[in-house]
């Protein structure tokens, strides 16, 4: 039988947030009310936030009084749900915050929050940019009114509620069914760095259909056994990526047709192990990333379970 395996923990970004408190969005009196004790997520217009140490080597998002930014509720800030001690929590965008060793951004510090910290991250990120695409290139009386503590907004002139967008994309890492999987890397990718092959679901189209034809169209391969693995939010700026697993025949030819794919080749097991330790010439994707945890868990079945 081929090599079957799950993941074997939860991407980073997929670990449940603080509680959202959806229903608190449309109560704006005890939203407003709420303000007092309200801690705030600043997050500047290159997606950077501040962390805090903990008692661990873990970090944490630096939650500040919302007094200590405004008096008062501003327009433009977006609810993000409540503290386990029921403070409410916010996102504020602010222009720029000062460079300091605290200050970083999801990609680079992701994986070094406390459970819990980086979907809270994800959530302000998706919905801070939602609003500032939506007023790109529109004059100040064109800008659509935020409803729901940010989670909507209304068209100024023809009404009507419009919400976050997720572009829903696939990733899905093909291996030989025992100890070879399949990596393709981009042009503007570091010398040496590899993932997995993905693309964003069309219309109409099956998230599993998509597997198949995004690995058909960017290394000409065709794989069989498709299986779902897990999800993750990517709000680069606003994708869902969802990871699979497929089976494909290390000896049929990859023919690289489309051009965002410079390179892809088969690499053993042994290769993305000392990739996955920071060892070797091969470079794979960070820990924040899904794409990380799928090959980690791959390398897990196969050294358990002793591939094909």
């Amino acid at each position: 039988m081929p090599l079957d395996f799950t993941l074997d923990s939860d991407p980073v970004l997929s670990v449940a947030a603080p509680d959202r408190a959806a229903p608190l969005r449309q109560d704006a009196d005890g939203l407003a009310t709420g303000w007092a004790s309200a801690r705030i997520m600043r997050v500047d217009r290159r997606n950077r936030f501040a962390t805090e140490p903990t008692a661990g080597d873990r970090k944490r998002i630096r939650l500040e009084p919302a007094l200590d930014h405004a008096d008062r509720l501003p327009e433009d800030a977006v609810f993000l749900g409540r503290t386990d001690d029921a403070r409410h929590i916010w996102a504020v965008p602010v222009d720029e915050l000062p460079d300091s060793p605290a200050v970083s951004n999801l990609r680079a510090c992701g994986a070094d929050l406390v459970e819990g910290d980086g979907s809270l991250a994800a959530q302000a990120m998706a919905l801070l940019g939602w609003h500032r695409d939506n007023v790109r290139g529109r004059q100040p009386d064109h800008h659509p009114r935020r409803k729901e503590a940010g989670w909507a907004i209304e068209d100024p002139f023809h009404g009507g509620l419009e919400y976050p967008r997720t572009d829903p994309a696939v990733i899905c890492l093909v291996h030989d069914g025992g100890r070879q999987v399949l990596l393709a890397r981009q042009p503007v990718w570091p010398a040496g760095m590899y993932s997995h092959v993905a693309g964003f679901v069309e219309a109409g189209e099956s998230l599993e259909g998509c597997v198949r034809r995004e690995v058909a169209e960017e290394v000409g391969v065709v794989v069989d056994r498709v299986r779902y693995l897990g999800s993750q939010p990517w709000p680069f700026p606003r994708s869902l990526m969802v990871g699979f697993q497929a089976v494909a025949d290390p000896e049929a030819p990859i023919l690289l047709e489309d051009e965002e794919i410079s390179e892809a080749a088969w690499f053993d097991v042994d290769q993305v192990r000392d990739a996955l330790a920071g060892r070797g010439d091969l470079m794979v994707a960070p820990p924040v990333s899904i794409a990380h945890v799928m090959l980690r868990s791959w390398v897990a079945a196969v050294d358990r379970d002793g591939g094909a």
